[in-house]
């Protein structure tokens, strides 16, 4: 996973948990589940990178690189 894809993943997370508060805080729940949806959307993103990470380390430990 590049410091690039996680820095971005990151930000969608915190965009998303501040998308979520200030729905919260407005009372507008559509805006709440934006935030929620994008801190998911963000969270599978991270977990993809990191099976991605797994793999190549995986096939690294295998080939000797």
């Amino acid at each position: 996973m590049s410091a690039r894809d996680k820095f971005g993943n990151k930000a969608e997370e915190v965009g998303g948990k501040v998308k979520e508060g200030v729905g919260r805080a407005t009372d507008d729940e559509r805006l709440e589940a934006e935030g929620q949806a994008d801190q998911s959307k963000s969270k599978v993103k991270q977990a993809g990178e990191k099976v991605k990470d797994a793999a190549k380390n995986a096939k690294d430990a295998i080939t000797g690189d």
